[in-house]
C-alpha cells in the first residue's frame, strides 16, 4: 500500500477546522502520522495567519478516489470556493505525495508542486518524513528542507491540543 501524505491548513475557525480534518481523516483512512501544527501568515493575500501540519498514512484507495474525498471533506467544513485561489479558508486539503507517484495532468499534481515552494508545506513534511524521497528532485525532505533558502514565512510551532 502506498504511503500518502496530505497537508492541512486552515485561518478561519482554525482549531475546530484542523480538528474536525484529523478526526475524519482518522476515521476514514485509519492511523495517522500527525507533524506539529504551525502558525504562518498568509501567503499572497491579506488575511488570517494559517494553521498548518501535514498527516500521513496509508491506503489503497486510488489518486482519485482520495483526492474526492479530501474535496468533500473540505466542503463539510465550510470551504467556499469562488474567486481567487489566494483568500482565507475554513480548510484546505492538499493531497502532497502518493507513494512515489509522478503524474502532472488536468486532474492530478503529484508530487504536489507546494512541496518544493512554501516552508509551510515542506516543514511538517520533513518532520514527519525526512527520509522519503521526493520523486523529482531527487532529494530526501529533510534534504530538501536544508537547502530552502529564503522567507521561512514566520513560521511558529503551536502547542496545538487535537483533543477538546
Amino acid at each position: 500500500m502506498p504511503r500518502v501524505y496530505v497537508g492541512i491548513g486552515s485561518n478561519i475557525d482554525r482549531e475546530t477546522s484542523v480538528r474536525g480534518a484529523v478526526r475524519e481523516l482518522a476515521r476514514h483512512f485509519g492511523l495517522l502520522t500527525l507533524s506539529p501544527v504551525y502558525e504562518t501568515r498568509a501567503f499572497g493575500f491579506e488575511g488570517g495567519n494559517f494553521y498548518n501540519l501535514v498527516v500521513g498514512f496509508e491506503s489503497a484507495e486510488s489518486i482519485e478516489r482520495i483526492k474526492e474525498w479530501l474535496f468533500q471533506a473540505e466542503t463539510l467544513f465550510g470551504r467556499e470556493r469562488q474567486g481567487d485561489r489566494y483568500n482565507s479558508r475554513t480548510l484546505d486539503l492538499d493531497l502532497l505525495l502518493y507513494g512515489d507517484t509522478v503524474r502532472h495532468d488536468d486532474k492530478v499534481d503529484l508530487p504536489h508542486p507546494d512541496i518544493l515552494r512554501y516552508a509551510f508545506v515542506l516543514r511538517p513534511l520533513a518532520d514527519i518524513a525526512p527520509e522519503v524521497t521526493h520523486p523529482e528532485a531527487g532529494l530526501t525532505c529533510s534534504e530538501i528542507w536544508k537547502h530552502l533558502s529564503g522567507d521561512k514565512q514566520g513560521m511558529r510551532v503551536v502547542d496545538f491540543r487535537f483533543k477538546d
